[in-house]
């Protein structure tokens, strides 16, 4: 996938790599139609400087070229960081023994990078944040200037119907719902790629085994991530079947047609209580009696994801990783 120019599609990953941020970055250096610009690390999945760690020993698994990486946020704008290590491991990435990384994080701190990335680009930014969107919301607030020079924004978060952190909230908005409250105001274009699709894009377990097998280090470690990631229970007696998670949003920008969307409202709890951090997608066909009695409030209009095509994905994300 390339811009209209016929150009690779500029992209900034924001994430808290893990074993899923992981999967999303192997593909999205090794795409043709992406530019990765930089890559911004957030407290998430694990603490922030494990992130950077884990980030940086991702690229040279991946044979990527010297891609800017900087340390950000590492707690959310008012709550303590929750990590999720339960799920990612110890080290945030399935404790599969990685080696440290020779590479370094650059000098600057993550919003700074966005700022100076987004703004030197001569043609308009994607920004894919699989992470809890601390930094995007701060770089929002302290240089709104930079919505000018980004095409989109393609978000890893939210819930349509089912939640997993709680029954109503994703992870990446739980942990962080007033930052997501920002990024919705953000002015630009937005997809949210949630739980509804995320849980759904599932690599067979033969695939996954051959990764494994291979010789090229960047495919052997997406094997490796994707057997760290059960699948969902409704694909059946395929044990060894793993989930791509945060990659499908990457996978998104590349094909746009992978996914079914509505253009929907959506707010995000933020009261304290049972709902917190809950994206609340409105998919009614018409006000009902609280919008008659009280008015219709200003709510986000986003390209929620409602539907995608797996086989489709699975097949673009194994080309893509197996690419030498």
């Amino acid at each position: 996938m390339t811009n209209a120019q016929g150009q690779p599609i500029p992209v900034i990953i924001d994430c808290d790599t893990g074993v899923d941020d992981a999967l999303a970055l192997l593909f999205a250096v090794r795409h043709p139609g992406l530019d990765v610009r930089a890559v911004t690390c957030v407290a998430g999945n694990t603490d922030v400087d494990g992130v950077v760690r884990n980030t940086l020993t991702v690229l040279e698994q991946a044979g990527a070229p010297d891609i800017p990486v900087a340390r950000g946020a590492g707690r959310p704008l008012i709550e303590p960081a929750r990590s999720a290590r339960h799920v990612h491991g110890e080290d945030g990435m399935g404790d599969i023994g990685l080696p440290a990384p020779t590479r370094a994080a650059v000098d600057v701190d993550a919003v700074t990078l966005l700022r100076r990335e987004i703004l030197a680009s001569p043609r308009p930014v994607t920004l894919i944040p699989t992470a809890p969107l601390t930094n995007i919301a701060l770089l929002l607030r302290t240089h709104p200037e930079v919505t000018h020079n980004i095409e989109r924004i393609v978000f890893m978060g939210g819930a349509v119907a089912c939640g997993n952190a709680t029954p109503v909230a994703e992870f990446n908005v739980w942990h962080d719902p007033e930052a997501a409250a920002i990024l919705l105001t953000a002015g630009v274009p937005i997809t949210m790629y949630g739980l509804d699709v995320f849980q759904r894009v599932v690599v067979p377990g033969a695939d996954v085994r051959r990764l494994r097998a291979s010789a090229e280090p960047g495919a052997r470690l997406a094997g490796e991530l994707l057997a760290h990631r059960p699948a969902t229970p409704d694909v059946g007696a395929d044990s060894e079947a793993g989930g791509i998670g945060d990659a499908g949003a990457v996978c998104t920008v590349v094909d746009p047609a992978g996914i079914t969307t509505g253009l929907l409202p959506v707010e995000v709890s933020l009261a304290p209580g049972p709902t917190r951090g809950q994206t609340m997608v409105d998919r009614r066909p018409r006000p009902g009696e609280s919008e008659i009695h009280a008015g219709l409030r200003e709510q986000q209009l986003v390209d929620v994801a409602l539907d995608v095509d797996v086989d489709r994905f699975v097949k673009l994300y194994l080309a893509t990783v197996e690419r030498a």
